[in-house]
């Protein structure tokens, strides 16, 4: 299925939630592996950020397996959108990827004055430095937050 085919299902995302629960299910068991790919597309095309932090949201499953996700993670450091792009730390920190350490450290240069933001993204460098995504939420380092999160990984 192509984007066109399913963005009746993507336009519900950022909705109503549980209009957009049902259309999420519908959309994983219709685009299946091509999921990580629809949510870019569907982010780019997005000018509301209810539905651009959803893509990002339902991306993070994908985070550690598929490097469309990564790639949407990191494009969405430079959204307008506050919560998109605390979103888009949380992806990567879920990643591990260290390819994103060098577009986190330049988003971080970036952010101003933004301490909310700066937070997010040195609460992601160190996830990916320690390589526990844990840290994202955990930011004491205390073991008592868990950040829980169900990859998916391509042969699911």
């Amino acid at each position: 299925m192509n984007y066109d085919d399913l963005k009746p299902l993507l336009d519900r995302l950022g909705g109503p939630i549980d209009d957009e629960w049902e259309a999420w299910e519908a959309l994983k068991r219709q685009a299946g592996a091509a999921v990580p790919q629809l949510l870019g597309q569907h982010y780019r095309n997005s000018r509301k950020w209810q539905a651009r932090v959803s893509c990002l949201y339902h991306s993070i499953a994908y985070a550690r397996h598929f490097p469309e996700a990564v790639q949407l993670g990191r494009e969405a450091l430079a959204d307008r959108s506050k919560v998109v792009r605390y979103r888009a730390c949380m992806l990567l920190a879920v990643s591990l990827d260290n390819e994103s350490l060098a577009a986190l450290r330049k988003a971080e240069k970036e952010a101003g004055q933004d301490e909310e933001t700066i937070g997010n993204i040195r609460a992601a460098l160190n996830a990916i430095e320690n390589q526990n995504h844990h840290l994202f939420v955990d930011r004491d380092n205390s073991g008592k937050m868990l950040l829980n999160v169900e990859l998916i990984h391509p042969d699911d």
